[in-house]
C-alpha cells in the first residue's frame, strides 16, 4: 500500500481465550491505533479441525460480516490455522506473536521475544520481552507500591514460604508505602491464603481472578515501585514498560539454566531490575533509564514497511 488513502487499517485480531496471549495482541493493536487510523475486529479462533477445513475450502465464516483485513494478528498456537485460513479466503498479512508452532515461512511476520531463542531473519522481529498493552503514563504515585506473585513454573522452583518472608520484609521496610498485592492463576492456594493473611494497615490483597482485563495495567500505571516474583517474566516486562522501579522476589532456577533464567540475569546485569538479595544489601530500586516501548516499536516498523499510505491517528 504505497499511495495515500483515507481508508483505515483493518485488523483482525484472533483471540483464543488465554489472557497472556490476548494481552500481547492487544498491546500491538493498541500501539497501531496510537500511530495510525486502525479498525480492530476481535475474531474468536476456530478450533483446529474447523480451521483446517476452512483453510482447505478457502473460506472463513467467522469473518464473513467483516471488511477485508489488512492485518491478521494473533498469539498462541490455536490462532495459527485460523489466520492461515482467513488469509487464504480474504487476504491480508499475518503477524504471529511468539514463536509459532508451524514453519516461520507460512507467516508474513513473526514477532518473537528474545527469550524464545530465535534469531532475527527476514520475517522475524525479535523483541525485548513479550509485547503488552502497558503504557508509561508518567503518573506514578510515589507512595504506592505493587507486588505481583506468580507461581508454579517449569523454569523456577516455587518456594511459597520464602516468597512470603521476602514480601513481609519488603512491606515492613517500606511501611510508608501503600502496597497492593496480587496473586496469579499459577499461584498455589496455600500461597494465596498466606497473602490474604498478611494483616498490615498499608497492605491490600487482590485475587487476580476477581479483576478485569485492564486492572493490572491500571495498577502498573500508578505504582512507583513494583516487586515481581522471578518466575513471572511477562509481568516483569510489563512493569518495565510502565516505567516503574522493579525488584525481583527471588526463586531458584529449576534444573539447568534455561533461556528465561538467562534473560532475567541479563536484566539484572543491565541494572534494569534489582534482585531482593541486592536490595537487602542496600541497593536501591530505580526506574529504568529508558522504559520499554516494544509494542510501539513493532507497530511503527510494520506500518513503515507495509502501510505508509495509512492516515495517522487523530491527536
Amino acid at each position: 500500500m504505497s499511495s495515500p488513502t483515507s481508508k483505515p487499517l483493518i485488523v483482525w485480531r484472533f483471540i483464543d481465550g488465554k489472557r497472556g496471549h490476548e494481552s500481547q495482541s492487544a498491546g500491538l493493536c493498541a500501539a497501531l491505533g496510537r500511530l495510525a487510523r486502525a479498525e480492530v475486529h476481535d475474531v474468536p479462533a476456530a478450533a483446529p479441525p474447523a480451521a483446517l477445513l476452512d483453510l482447505i475450502a478457502r473460506r472463513y465464516a467467522a469473518g464473513a460480516a467483516l471488511p477485508d483485513p489488512d492485518l491478521l494478528v494473533g498469539a498462541g498456537h490455536r490462532t495459527h490455522l485460523p489466520m492461515l485460513a482467513a488469509r487464504r479466503a480474504r487476504g491480508g498479512r499475518i503477524v504471529v506473536l511468539m514463536r509459532p508452532s508451524l514453519p516461520f515461512a507460512l507467516f508474513d511476520l513473526c514477532i518473537v521475544p528474545a527469550h524464545d531463542g530465535v534469531a532475527p531473519r527476514a520475517n522475524v522481529l525479535v523483541t525485548d520481552g513479550a509485547l503488552n498493552p502497558v503504557v508509561d503514563g508518567e503518573r506514578h504515585e510515589t507512595r504506592r507500591g505493587l507486588i505481583l506473585v506468580g507461581g508454579l513454573s517449569p523454569h523456577f522452583q516455587w518456594q511459597g514460604a520464602a516468597v512470603i518472608r521476602q514480601i513481609e520484609t519488603i512491606v515492613a521496610a517500606d511501611a510508608g508505602l501503600q502496597w497492593q498485592i496480587a496473586d496469579s492463576r499459577r499461584t498455589p492456594p496455600a500461597t494465596s491464603r498466606a497473602l490474604v493473611a498478611l494483616e498490615r494497615p498499608n497492605v491490600q490483597f487482590t485475587g487476580i481472578a476477581t479483576t478485569g482485563p485492564d486492572w493490572l495495567a491500571g495498577e502498573l500505571a500508578r505504582a512507583a515501585v513494583v516487586w515481581v516474583t522471578a518466575d513471572s517474566v511477562s509481568m516483569i516486562y510489563e512493569a518495565l514498560t510502565a516505567g516503574a522501579a522493579v525488584g525481583l522476589i527471588g526463586l531458584p532456577a529449576a534444573g539447568r539454566s534455561g533461556r528465561l533464567a538467562d534473560g532475567i540475569r541479563r536484566l539484572v546485569q543491565e541494572r534494569r531490575v534489582t534482585p531482593y538479595a541486592d536490595w537487602q544489601r542496600g541497593v536501591r530500586l530505580a526506574p529504568p533509564e529508558r522504559p520499554l516501548k516494544e509494542a510501539e516499536r513493532c507497530a511503527r516498523l510494520l506500518l513503515d514497511h507495509w502501510f505508509k499510505g495509512i492516515p495517522t491517528a487523530p491527536s
